[in-house]
């Protein structure tokens, strides 16, 4: 129970608190790019939440038998050449190793919706293919080395997959309400200085300050969890007042 609620935890911080978008700024060319209609943009969320998905997977398959310090591979490869002194660190490759996973993966996805939703393909354009340089799935990637690397407290595959799931819903989030709001800006009045990729900005911006509003909800209910706990504990050791000797 604990388990699950510490990932429902950190999916909704991933998604809402620590947004990719609005609270880290990645991700923002496909974000500016394909938020003009909401279809097309939902579309865009889920290809780079399906993108993010397998790229987490396979990058913390990598990272953790290939690339972290102390890697059971590279270890294992070591002794067997009979090494001398710690293997290498192989993390300075992360970088290479993650940009090849990200593009096979965006290759599969434009595959698979070229050939079943030929429509949306076209709507997406040429933003389909540059999920590939999406700063967004890089940046889960690089999270996962990060908290492979630190030796007591090493991600497992499911808190991984659980914190790229939850930033790719993150994006389809940020995106849709773009989407949404950039809709209704199409039928209202906007001064000649700011049409077009200027009131974009500024929505994206006031968007990004509303978010900020949702800072600390994690820590509020972090505590929330932690006095209900303390309190069905006192009340298992407590014994019963009602009981007859």
């Amino acid at each position: 129970m604990d388990l699950l609620i510490e990932m429902l935890l950190l999916i909704v911080t991933t998604a809402v608190i620590n947004n990719f978008v609005l609270k880290n700024f990645v991700g923002i060319c496909p974000f500016l790019g394909v938020s003009r209609k909401i279809s097309t943009a939902f579309g865009m969320g889920c290809a780079v939440t399906f993108v993010m998905a397998i790229a987490g997977f396979l990058s913390w398959t990598i990272t953790y038998y290939i690339l972290r310090p102390e890697a059971p591979l590279p270890v294992w490869v070591w002794n067997l050449a009979g090494g001398e002194g710690p293997a290498p660190d192989l993390s300075i490759l992360s970088y290479l190793v993650y940009i090849f996973v990200i593009a096979a993966s965006v290759q599969f996805v434009e595959m698979y919706v070229r050939k079943f939703f030929p429509s949306l393909y076209k709507a997406f354009g040429v933003y389909l293919p540059l999920i590939t340089t999406n700063c967004a799935i890089l940046f889960a990637c690089l999270e996962i080395l990060k908290n492979l690397q630190e030796p007591g407290n090493l991600w497992g595959l499911h808190t991984a997959m659980v914190y790229v799931i939850g930033g790719g819903l993150g994006f389809t989030l940020a995106i849709t309400i773009m989407a949404g709001i950039r809709e209704e800006l199409e039928m209202t009045h906007v001064p000649a200085p700011f049409r077009g990729v200027g009131i974009a900005l500024i929505t994206a911006s006031i968007l990004a300050m509303a978010f900020m509003g949702f800072s600390g909800v994690d820590k509020g209910i972090q505590k929330l969890i932690q006095s209900k706990d303390q309190v069905a504990q006192v009340q298992t050791e407590t014994p019963s007042t009602d009981a007859q000797p």
